[in-house]
């Protein structure tokens, strides 16, 4: 049983509104002073901030009340249209037609199109199914060019009982030629200092690389370029987080080959020195890269320790030079999942020793 919401821009006032409740769920919609609209979904852990007609953005996440986000400049979102704009979220789909860090001969900007996309529509849903009590943002948008490329966007949020967040993002191309296409699911999750990164492969250079090309927005230094050439000769020096300073600047590391559970899953954590952590899963078989994102700097701090991903983000023309870069044809839709959020002391010892066995020698120091 579901019960929908249709959700509408004008229904979002200055004043928090119980929207629904029900299922063990409490969810109230509000209009920031600079005009956003956020949805909050609370259940007895914590909660999500969702903005519900700009990309379906993942804006916050607090559980057992533990911030999961990234620390910058962005107090609040902010009215955009690209992602640079308003860059201090949890999580956002990035993508979809272009995706990464523009190189010196592309168009497109930051991450792509979807991130701030203007949502269509936007409803909500709580109900039950067979993993229990859930309640669940989503919607679609448009994207239509003449003569160019036109796709349905059908993103989503999901929150149940626990502290796991399930972002989604089904892509249908509308078009009657083949469409391009490159996905990333953009978690940004807080810095940690002293945090450990477990992952489902090999802490080596030809599975954990580090990008050497610098990008445009990076202006490199002589303790930049020693840091990137140690974490390319020996990426474990990268797995612990006991010198924050010196990922300023960001550092991005590609991870490559993870092993995967009885179910097809992968998986990734940030481990907290409290013993809790962060955690990441999602399927290789829909995502077939993973980078990971690194930076301590004065006006922003984030450790996106695991980015599910169709390609690398170095940029349209980059990608499409290695083949990276997905095609749909006229008609087909292609679904991707990623659940992420924060587990306890006990689960995240479940959860090291499961990465640890399906990812052979990958947790070693």
């Amino acid at each position: 049983m579901c019960v929908t919401i249709p959700l509408a821009p004008e229904a979002f006032g200055p004043a928090h509104r119980k929207i629904a409740g029900g299922h063990g769920f409490t969810v109230t919609g509000w209009r920031t002073g600079l005009g956003i609209a956020v949805l909050r979904i609370a259940n007895g852990r914590g909660h999500v901030d969702v903005l519900p007609f700009m990309g379906q953005m993942l804006w916050d996440g607090v559980f057992d009340g533990v911030r999961l986000t990234m620390d910058s400049a962005f107090p609040e979102p902010r009215p955009a249209t690209s992602i640079v704009e308003t860059y201090g979220c949890l999580a956002y789909h990035s993508g979809l037609l272009t995706n990464g860090c523009p190189g010196p001969d592309d168009t497109h900007p930051l991450h792509g199109e979807m991130p701030c996309k203007a949502m269509e529509s936007a409803r909500l849903e709580i109900g039950e199914d067979g993993e229990g009590p859930f309640a669940r943002i989503a919607g679609h948008a448009d994207h239509v060019l003449g003569f160019g490329p036109h796709y349905r966007a059908r993103p989503s949020i999901t929150l149940r009982g626990g502290t796991t967040i399930e972002m989604a993002m089904e892509v249908e191309n509308r078009s009657a030629l083949p469409m391009e296409l490159m996905y990333m699911c953009h978690v940004n999750f807080a810095f940690v200092a002293d945090g450990v990164i477990h992952q489902a492969t090999p802490f080596s250079p030809d599975r954990t690389r580090v990008r050497t090309d610098v990008p445009a927005h990076v202006t490199p230094t002589e303790a930049y370029r020693a840091f990137l050439g140690e974490l390319s000769e020996a990426p474990s020096k990268g797995r612990r987080l006991d010198e924050p300073h010196r990922w300023d600047p960001e550092q991005v590391i590609y991870v490559g080959g993870p092993g995967t559970d009885a179910d097809g899953l992968t998986h990734a954590m940030l481990e907290r020195p409290e013993g809790d952590g962060f955690a990441m899963s999602y399927r290789p078989t829909e995502f077939d890269h993973m980078a990971r994102w690194i930076l301590h700097g004065a006006d922003a701090t984030v450790a996106a320790f695991a980015l599910p991903s169709t390609c690398e983000p170095e940029g349209y023309l980059a990608e499409k030079a290695k083949g990276n870069v997905k095609t749909l044809a006229p008609g087909e839709v292609r679904s991707f999942t990623a659940r992420f959020g924060y587990v306890t002391p006990d689960d995240a010892a479940r959860l090291a020793a499961t990465i640890a066995a399906i990812g052979g020698e990958g947790d070693n120091e």
